[in-house]
């Protein structure tokens, strides 16, 4: 894989046009990589994107069923939510799997970095595993209106491969899980009928 460093675009001016406390879009006037001028609009997220796939020691884990606003659809997704720059991607796991789950872990195992649209954001995203599991009640935010399952490792597996599950972090968490599991590198109890 090579690895290029030098940007081959130039930035001319940039102009902000919309702000919220979660996002901002920019307009850029550019010269393109052909040194022809174009424009580039960006979407800067304020927090990083946080996913958990908690695991019991029997191999459950627990998804969140809510209705997402801009695809206007309910989803079932692993818990996840927003993580405040000023604090770290780990506290941001821990407030967000007590808040949509009401589940304390002892142990939290970051497995995975990814730039959920490169192409047009910047934003970040954290998954987590989380292990050694207790229970207190959850705290859902105001704007979240959420169900929560539990179902078994194996048949979030099987949703994320039959395409019943589509959320980004869902299936990058579930599918990055089941290779660990398949290498060695984590142990989850199967699925026992």
């Amino acid at each position: 894989m090579s690895n290029h460093s030098s940007n081959p675009w130039t930035t001319l001016t940039t102009k902000e046009v919309y702000a919220s406390p979660w996002i901002k879009v920019e307009h850029h006037d550019v010269l393109n990589p052909a040194g022809k001028p174009g424009t580039y609009s960006v979407v800067r997220f304020n927090s990083w994107a946080i996913g958990i796939v908690p695991i019991d020691e029997q191999g459950y884990t627990w998804i969140v069923g809510q209705y997402r606003y801009p695809l206007e659809c309910y989803t079932w997704e692993i818990p996840e939510g927003g993580g405040n720059k000023s604090g770290t991607p780990l506290e941001a796991a821990q407030r967000e799997l007590v808040e949509e789950c009401g589940i304390i872990a002892e142990t939290f195992k970051c497995i995975q970095e990814l730039q959920l649209s490169n192409s047009a954001t910047d934003e970040v995203a954290y998954l987590f595993v989380a292990t050694n599991l207790s229970f207190t009640q959850s705290r859902p935010e105001e704007n979240e209106q959420l169900s929560v399952k539990k179902v078994h490792f194996d048949e979030l597996y099987t949703l994320v491969a039959n395409g019943s599950i589509t959320d980004s972090l869902s299936v990058a968490a579930v599918l990055k899980i089941q290779l660990m599991r398949l290498e060695g590198m984590l142990t989850i109890q199967p699925l026992i009928e």
